[in-house]
């Protein structure tokens, strides 16, 4: 979990989070991505938001990437979304079983004419950062961090 420091005690206090699991298939991705955009709205986020559809997009390609690329057969892949007010950001990480399948530093160049190829691309843009970690005992989690503005509550 996530935790943060206030500034008037330094004593840790939890960021807002939500955490799920769903099945390795494109339901699951499918439900992942409405869970994400309820969440944000449930945040202060609208559906219709920058940063909502920005969290949107970004939950659709790595929940895709865990399905398609990251699936071990028996095992779910979750979902965290942690809300940081403080920094700006939704930390949206999805965590796969396939330890072995890490995704590349930087986006894969694109062929322009490819029908596929353009999910990391689309997370480098509407992320400030990303990246993954193996995840203990077996995968890894792939991250990003998404910039939110302040919600208007």
């Amino acid at each position: 979990m996530l935790t943060g420091t206030t500034a008037s005690d330094n004593a840790p206090c939890e960021l807002p989070s939500f955490a799920e699991q769903f099945a390795s298939t494109p339901r699951g991705a499918r439900l992942a991505r409405r869970l994400a955009v309820r969440r944000m709205e449930e945040w202060g986020h609208p559906p219709a938001s920058d940063a909502s559809c920005a969290v949107a997009l970004v939950v659709g390609e790595l929940a895709a990437n865990a399905v398609r690329h990251g699936r071990v057969p028996g095992r779910d892949f979750g979902l965290r979304l942690a809300l940081d007010a403080t920094a700006g950001v939704i930390r949206v990480e999805v965590s796969d079983a396939a330890s072995a399948k890490r995704p590349p530093a930087v986006p894969p160049p694109v062929c322009p004419e490819g029908e596929s190829g353009r999910g990391l691309l689309l997370v480098d843009v509407l992320a400030v950062r990303w990246g993954s970690v193996p995840r203990r005992p077996v995968g890894k989690t792939v991250w990003a961090e998404v910039p939110v503005e302040a919600s208007g509550r």
